[in-house]
């Protein structure tokens, strides 16, 4: 974990050697605030994944109750509270996206926090859970101070929500013998609550010395700073009614040369020698994309199975391969000939900007001559769409404006199977242009 840059802050610089010491048992939670996770969840499930892998029982808790509350971390203004019934479907939807990366069939469990807090008074809550809690311990949480040093401040129900999550990790605990808590690093002071919590109520320490750990992983973010997975139209989510896999592969196939070896490390299976290899040559010649189509590929297959990168693949192949066929229509009239007979006579002609010029008659017109091969003719420039516009019946440019209307029909009846299949597609217009084709939604 440390070598993926997964390890961002421990309770014990001792947590490496009693992980390797014996399968441990360790949980993190996910709070249903949509029937979706997105992209920022991936870290979380990719690294209680791998703990499996390496032999451990991985918790999956989904806050059936915490988020009736909202976890003020990271926040700068209070949530939007739920009705019971959007979380009840908010739950069951999550719980089916987490099969994808774990197996529950051998070892991983799939719990709500709602089923041990659900059926507490508010004086039992006071009395049992409130009273271990020092008032002045949780006003020295970043969560607490940002927001009360805010204009928004911070609710009574929102500074309870540290309450609630600590008495996860008194619970499981007890009743599964989880000793670790992991999360992202804006829950490092609910983490740490939990762990104090737990030794006030009596679960770790005193007889049997039994020591709680918490761990964190850092934030999916850009170098830029900016959380990862957010784009102008909304977020990137793994539920493919939300997010396509179409949409999703290009997210990550269109990341940042900056940010895409990090994300190789933290969110791949890749090994490090094939990931510092990809780090190589994208050093050498960034413009293959090697990294980014590898990471696309990966993480499209984890989420969306192997059906989704296929579908995936072939819509990119068909909005975007077009522009291999421009090239090769594009190449064949640049294509020199000779001034006798019109058949390839050595030699490309010079075009101006790589763009089409002259036409048949001027191929075939003697021409100036430059050293020994003929320079044509070059008395227009035709724009970078005269491939698809030109009418010479059963010509190449024919050819290639029938082909690219083919894969057009193709490509709106492959996004609407996709994505859904009661939801149509938005007109498209293909544009060819100098780097190749543009699919813009009209």
């Amino acid at each position: 974990l440390e070598a993926r840059g997964l390890v961002h802050q421990t309770t014990d610089p001792g947590i490496g050697k009693w992980l390797a010491a014996a399968p441990r048992t360790l949980y993190a939670g996910f709070d249903p605030t949509a029937d979706s996770l997105h992209v920022g969840h991936m870290m979380g499930l990719i690294t209680l994944r791998r703990f499996q892998r390496a032999g451990h029982k991985p918790i999956a808790v989904v806050g059936g109750a915490t988020g009736m509350i909202g976890d003020p971390s990271g926040k700068s203004a209070e949530r939007n509270l739920l009705d019971k019934e959007s979380l009840a479907h908010n739950v069951r939807s999550i719980g089916r996206q987490m099969e994808r990366f774990l197996d529950f069939s051998s070892g991983a469990l799939l719990v709500n926090n709602f089923d041990w807090t659900g059926g507490w008074t508010y004086l039992e809550f006071l009395r049992d859970i409130g009273k271990n809690f020092p008032v002045n311990v949780m006003l020295q949480k970043d969560s607490v101070k940002s927001r009360l040093g805010g204009d928004a401040g911070l609710s009574y129900t929102e500074f309870s929500y540290m309450l609630l999550q600590a008495y996860d990790f008194v619970h499981l605990a007890r009743e599964h013998g989880c000793d670790l808590q992991a999360g992202g690093s804006d829950q490092w002071g609910n983490i740490t609550t939990g762990i104090d919590l737990a030794r006030r109520m009596g679960v770790s320490g005193g007889e049997g010395d039994r020591q709680l750990y918490g761990m964190t992983w850092p934030l999916l973010t850009k170098s830029d700073g900016t959380k990862m997975g957010k784009t102008e139209s909304g977020a990137i989510w793994l539920d493919a009614e939300r997010t396509s896999p179409y949409a999703f592969y290009q997210y990550w196939v269109n990341l940042d040369d900056a940010d895409v070896g990090g994300c190789l490390r933290t969110l791949t299976e890749l090994s490090l020698e094939e990931i510092e290899g990809l780090d190589t040559a994208r050093a050498e010649n960034a413009a293959t994309r090697e990294s980014q189509r590898r990471l696309a590929e990966e993480l499209t297959r984890l989420v969306h199975g192997g059906e989704g990168l296929a579908a995936a693949q072939r819509a990119t192949e068909i909005f975007f391969g077009a522009g291999r066929c421009a090239g090769r229509c594009g190449a064949r009239q640049e294509q020199g000939r000779s001034p006798a007979n019109g058949r390839a006579g050595g030699g490309v002609r010079q075009q101006p900007q790589g763009r089409f010029a002259g036409s048949r008659a001027d191929r075939r017109r003697p021409s100036e001559r430059i050293g020994d091969r003929p320079a044509k003719r070059q008395e227009e420039v035709r724009p970078a769409a005269a491939c698809v516009t030109a009418k010479t019946p059963g010509g190449p440019r024919e050819k290639c404006r029938r082909r690219l209307r083919r894969r057009l029909r193709a490509a709106r009846r492959l996004h609407k199977g996709v994505r859904n299949r009661h939801q149509e597609m938005p007109p498209t217009t293909i544009v060819l242009g100098a780097p190749g084709v543009v699919a813009v939604p009209r």
